[in-house]
């Protein structure tokens, strides 16, 4: 078990008073919001009748996903294909600083809910519009899932081993690396109408953009060279050693001598100081050009050692190394816990629930745990009645099936 963090509850954080609409599907708005959430934002989630899809992935019957992206976040179920329904949102919209959704382009427009009619109900609105492929463009209006984006971003092209298919990645990354592009863009455009009292304006975010941006240089080495980067496995095409090497007792560590320095004391640590003044390995060039030889004399070495030991003695030495983790060894590693990068939540169907902490982290005004995943509706009668429905109303959308509540009764608040 990590350390149990109980709800805080009234409001905190930076963004505290910042009232978020997440109309959003899946990982890249619920990333979004959740970070902007986590640092103090009141985010209603506005979901359709059978929920937000990512409700529906369960691990051992529990959906995890969702209580993880969706902590600090309330509730609203609306069906917005009813034009009362979207009546209720153009409503919310006058009170509220931003608006997220992740339709494929034209669908708000089509809902009647294009950008001028929301701005013209909120002129200050930012409206952040996530898609695959971006809002124009020839690919526009496809269909994006992450997994696309990853392979025609160049990212599954690079990833993997030269005799082998591209890989992958085995988590959401373009949905995640947008999601956090996504929030730095409405926290820009926040501040453009808090400090410069400018208009709200529409945020394109699309998967695409964000995950080739991390690809860094690699269009100018392309022109430059002309070679395409090559699947490299663990190797870096940048400096060397690099890598990850197997141990006498079958762990990992992974290994970097990123600067001539480091490259040096892992020559000395491996009792090889004469390999600082061979030709083959004495400069970071030529060291990547017998790459193949220098793992190979690494890797002797540190399989002659268990994990432990190795990582003991390239410490001693000064050289930057590191075990390679799975989630049984991080939950036991004194680092992990000592900064509780990962907390114990309360959770109403297992007891605690170990989600990632809020990051990054704010000296004077940190985010708060504030209260777990909502259950499909929970919130809606604290939410339309601080926009001004009465009670009478609430009930009249609720027996019409323009608001729908939740199919399980309302958790404690911790």
């Amino acid at each position: 078990m990590f350390n149990r963090i109980e709800f805080t509850a009234g409001p905190g954080g930076p963004l505290h008073g910042i009232r978020i609409l997440d109309l959003s599907r899946l990982v890249a708005g619920n990333t979004l919001t959740m970070v902007l959430a986590d640092l103090g934002a009141d985010v209603i989630k506005i979901e359709p009748p059978g929920g937000d899809t990512l409700r529906e992935w369960r691990v051992a019957g529990v959906e995890t996903a969702w209580k993880t992206y969706s902590r600090n976040k309330r509730s609203l179920c609306l069906n917005l294909r009813d034009e009362g329904s979207r009546d209720i949102l153009l409503r919310l919209t006058t009170e509220a600083d931003v608006m997220v959704e992740s339709f494929r382009p034209g669908t708000l427009e089509k809902m009647n809910l294009a950008p001028t009619t929301l701005f013209t109900a909120n002129p200050k609105l930012v409206l952040a519009r996530i898609s695959g492929w971006g809002q124009t463009g020839p690919y526009a209006e496809r269909p994006g899932f992450g997994t696309l984006v990853e392979g025609m971003s160049g990212f599954a092209s690079m990833n993997g081993f030269a005799d082998r298919e591209p890989v992958l990645p085995p988590i959401y990354l373009g949905d995640m690396t947008a999601g956090l592009y996504g929030a730095i863009g409405i926290l820009s455009a926040l501040r453009h109408v808090e400090v410069n009292q400018g208009e709200g304006q529409v945020i394109d975010i699309p998967l695409l953009d964000p995950l080739f941006s991390i690809l860094g240089a690699q269009a100018a080495n392309h022109r430059l060279t002309g070679v395409v980067k090559p699947r490299t496995g663990s190797r870096s095409t940048n400096s060397a050693p690099r890598n990850v090497y197997r141990t006498l007792d079958e762990h990992w560590i992974c290994l970097s001598g990123s600067t001539q320095k480091m490259a040096e004391k892992i020559f000395r640590a491996i009792n090889r100081p004469e390999l600082i003044t061979d030709p083959r390995f004495s400069t970071n060039e030529n060291r990547l050009h017998n790459v193949v030889e220098l793992d190979r004399i690494i890797a002797s070495f540190i399989l002659t050692l268990n994990q432990q030991e190795c990582l003991d003695l390239f410490q001693k030495n000064g050289v930057t190394v590191g075990p390679i983790y799975d989630m049984s060894d991080i939950e036991h590693d004194p680092h992990f816990r000592a900064r509780q990068i990962v907390v114990e939540l309360p959770d109403t169907d297992l007891g605690t629930i170990p989600v990632h902490t809020i990051s990054p982290r704010l000296s004077a005004t940190p985010g708060r745990f504030r209260r777990a995943a909502p259950h499909l509706g929970e919130d809606t009668h604290d939410v339309l009645g601080e926009i001004g429905y009465t009670d009478s109303a609430i009930a009249g959308f609720i027996s019409s099936g323009l608001v729908k509540m939740p199919d399980k009764p309302g958790r404690d608040k911790q």
